[in-house]
């Protein structure tokens, strides 16, 4: 069954950043591939998959509030951050995806007649913990 994302939320341990968010982008994992290709190999070079992975980056866009007692965190150090997604029918947990990460960036609201502000952060996940998702049950 299909969910929309409403209901989603994204939590920050250390910091306290919380606001209104509209929009969660989906974190990309990544894996560089390690070329293995030596002087007797012909035709197509080889590669095997690196050890380690990525651990990406997530998007999120959120209610600029001239009020906030916590702008988002771009000088905190790393923290759990976790994304808490909504229930599926028959559920009772919701699935998470949760690690500790830090922001590379911080845009504030952009003042525009008629339009809500809205500003966006990027989380970098470390590795240190996860992103590790777990499914809903």
């Amino acid at each position: 069954m299909a969910l929309t994302g409403n209901g989603t939320t994204i939590a920050f341990a250390t910091s306290g950043f919380s606001a209104n968010v509209y929009s969660i982008g989906g974190t990309t994992q990544t894996r560089d591939s390690l070329e293995t290709s030596h002087l007797g190999t012909s035709g197509v070079k080889e590669f095997m998959p690196d050890a380690l992975i990525d651990g990406g980056e997530s998007e999120i866009e959120f209610e600029w509030n001239p009020s906030f007692s916590t702008f988002p965190p771009i000088n905190a150090a790393a923290e759990t951050i976790t994304i808490t997604f909504p229930l599926a029918s028959g559920q009772s947990t919701n699935a998470t995806l949760a690690g500790t990460g830090f922001l590379t960036s911080a845009t504030s609201g952009s003042a525009v007649n008629g339009e809500i502000m809205r500003g966006s952060a990027t989380i970098k996940w470390d590795g240190l913990t996860g992103p590790t998702y777990t499914a809903g049950s």
